[in-house]
């Protein structure tokens, strides 16, 4: 069973820092959580970097992937 992992993220709308928790086995997945604070969806993007640390990229609506 994988560990929830907490990551900071900044939101790409309000900016503000947010901790959210991610699931190392949602790796090379993509989805969508709301920001804690202004509610507005963030695209969520997670891998594995070449060193084997997880990476989270967020992206608004209006930026691609």
């Amino acid at each position: 069973m994988n560990q929830l992992a907490e990551q900071f993220i900044g939101c790409p709308y309000c900016g503000e820092i947010i901790n959210v928790l991610v699931d190392p086995s949602d790796l090379d997945q993509q989805y969508i959580e709301d920001c804690q604070v202004c509610c507005q969806p963030i695209n969520f993007n997670v891998s594995e970097s070449v060193t084997g640390e997880l990476s989270v990229r967020v992206y608004s609506d209006d930026e691609a992937f």
